[in-house]
């Protein structure tokens, strides 16, 4: 009979395949290649047309184009001026510049709106060797405790492109744990459905990311949370420097090192791609 089991090696070699994939997508972290906010009428370096900022309250941006600009707004060959909504709207605008450039709309904290441009045959695609990562190790599979915080709480976020300021997060809760004779109290914000953590550790800046990493957990019915690390990604700023990422807060820099999840983006010669 043929062994059917499935081990944890190759759970996690599914999961490293699905992840060079989606990096690779038409609007995949590696096709990034623009991130401008529109603060005020403005030309976007690299694609047409002049965009400008609606009137306060509104969702997204005005773009005026000529039909031989070629932009497309939801489907609509553009000749003229339009609303491009951004993706805070109930129906978010999607952009076609050509056969491979893409873009939408992104709302920044402060009310600016930004775009975002995405070439599936950029550079980066056309170079990428792959995603490094450590080997399965069963010693960062670790079973934590989640408490909720009544009411939640918010974390001041710094990020990368930021300089120094910091955004408030919703941390709905505490991630505890104890792993060799050091008590860990980690912060977490809410992604969707799941948590997010930001962490640092001793190999970061060394064998991995020098930004840090992200962990993606649920919590459970009864409280606990496994934190596996072998599933530990890199940030899109690790992909594309048009992504702004957040940084570790001081709970989430682990002294030691986290020698699971992956490392770092390479390109085709295996030198590092970012």
């Amino acid at each position: 009979m043929t062994d059917t089991a499935v081990t944890p090696e190759t759970r996690l070699a599914t999961f490293r395949e699905r992840r060079d994939l989606s990096v690779v997508q038409p609007q995949g972290s590696l096709a990034l290649v623009t991130t401008q906010w529109i603060d005020s009428e403005q030309t976007v370096w690299g694609v047409p047309g002049r965009w400008a900022p609606l009137p306060a309250g509104e969702s997204g941006v005005s773009l005026t184009a000529s039909s031989a600009d070629d932009i497309r707004v939801d489907g609509e060959l553009v000749d003229g001026t339009v609303t491009v909504r951004g993706k805070d709207a109930e129906k978010p605008s999607a952009i076609v510049f050509s056969d491979s450039v893409t873009g939408f709309i992104i709302a920044g904290d402060d009310g600016v709106y930004g775009l975002r441009v995405w070439d599936a045959n950029s550079d980066a695609i056309q170079n990428f060797g792959g995603i490094d990562a450590f080997p399965h190790n069963p010693e960062w599979v670790i079973t934590a405790q989640f408490t909720p915080i009544a009411g939640g709480t918010t974390l001041g976020f710094e990020h990368l492109k930021d300089d120094g300021k910091t955004r408030e997060l919703v941390i709905p809760g505490e991630i505890t744990f104890t792993k060799d004779g050091v008590d860990y109290n980690l912060a977490a914000f809410k992604s969707g459905r799941a948590l997010q953590l930001v962490f640092a550790d001793a190999t970061s800046g060394d064998t991995t990311y020098s930004v840090g990493r992200f962990l993606f957990v649920a919590p459970q019915a009864d409280g606990t949370v496994v934190l596996d690390f072998n599933l530990a990604v890199l940030p899109p700023c690790g992909f594309s420097y048009a992504f702004n990422c957040p940084m570790p807060p001081k709970q989430n820099r682990f002294s030691v090192p986290i020698e699971a999840g992956e490392k770092n983006v390479l390109a085709k010669d295996g030198s590092l791609l970012h």
